[in-house]
């Protein structure tokens, strides 16, 4: 059994973002942990952003494909890219951190267009989309507010241009369906309200509600690992 980790948007380099959560897991546990790179974020091949939401799903399956077991873990975007994946007889369970739970037939820019004060994105030329009208401090005040400054930087270093396919491709399949999952309600989020994260967990199997920001996984892994560890208990009972 392992862990595989579908990052947001926005953003490149899932591995840094997973790593206090898969730091802390391999030492509690000695499971080992990977995140899966995104083409639509400039993780593929090419080295910039390329396809969309479709390409995504594929590297989800791919990885998948070279697993003989994984809980699934999405953040943001990365529930959509799950349900875009569909079904996949190596999936065990799936963990959703401020996540989505769509139905066939939604596209991220759908599912984010009821959000009081949606994240700020614009053209960045080329087909592709970024974040605007943002800067180290406001992003960090935004989705890290309970990190250092320091992580905040880092994390700032890493926001990159996606691909418009990853935000205005409608589903085909919703890969959440009879999987047994847990979705984490982040209170303090100040990305996505509340309200939203609870319309989807209401959709998953159980939900937890942890008292963080958008990013657990990098400011209270603790949480993450609690959740995860029963998580492998009940997938290898």
């Amino acid at each position: 059994m392992e862990i595989l980790f579908v990052h947001g948007a926005l953003v490149r380099d899932g591995a840094w973002w997973w790593q206090p959560t898969a730091d802390l897991l391999h030492s509690r546990t000695g499971i080992r942990s990977r995140a899966v790179a995104l083409p639509s974020c400039g993780e593929g091949p090419a080295g910039h952003p390329e396809g969309g939401l479709a390409e995504d799903a594929a590297a989800l399956r791919a990885a998948l494909d070279d697993s003989d077991g994984a809980i699934v873990v999405g953040h943001s975007y990365g529930g959509t890219v799950i349900a875009e994946a569909g079904r996949h007889d190596a999936v065990a369970q799936l963990l959703y951190v401020s996540s989505y739970l769509p139905d066939v037939g939604s596209a991220q820019a759908g599912i984010m267009a009821d959000e009081p004060d949606p994240v700020s994105i614009g053209p960045a030329g080329d087909g592709v989309l970024a974040v605007a009208g943002y800067d180290a401090a406001s992003f960090g005040a935004r989705f890290l507010q309970d990190a250092d400054t320091s992580t905040q930087r880092a994390a700032w270093g890493r926001v990159t241009a996606r691909s418009a396919g990853a935000f205005v491709t409608p589903t085909t399949a919703a890969g959440w369906q009879d999987v047994d999952s847990t979705y984490l309600v982040c209170t303090e989020d100040r990305s996505t309200t509340v309200g939203l994260q609870r319309a989807h967990a209401a959709r998953a199997t159980r939900s937890v509600d942890v008292s963080t920001g958008h990013h657990p996984f990098i400011t209270r892994p603790d949480l993450v690992v609690e959740q995860l560890e029963l998580l492998l208990g009940a997938a290898t009972a």
